[in-house]
């Protein structure tokens, strides 16, 4: 999927809690994927997870409350979202 065009929206999500080493970024990558959205998602050195969501606004609704939620093994303790500029991606993407 391309993130292009006028009903698109970019959002820029960082989750905390035990979000690291219980398969939050690939669970992530599935969820988006399954939902059309295009981005990125990686781990950060404080142990939060970071990412950039573009899609459709229900696309977007519905990963952020997914997101809350996560792998079984995760436990979220906050979601944070702001919106980010367009950007335009191929894929949604797990980065190192």
């Amino acid at each position: 999927m391309t993130a292009t065009g006028d009903d698109i929206h970019c959002v820029y999500f960082r989750v905390s809690g035990r979000v690291q080493g219980v398969f939050y970024r690939a669970s992530t990558q599935e969820q988006a994927r399954k939902l059309g959205l295009a981005g990125w998602v990686r781990n950060c050195e404080d142990g939060e997870v970071e990412l950039i969501a573009c899609g459709n606004a229900a696309g977007l609704e519905a990963l952020e409350r997914w997101l809350w939620q996560g792998p079984p093994s995760a436990r979220v303790n906050g979601v944070r979202r702001r919106e980010a500029p367009l950007q335009s991606f191929q894929d949604f993407s797990v980065r190192r």
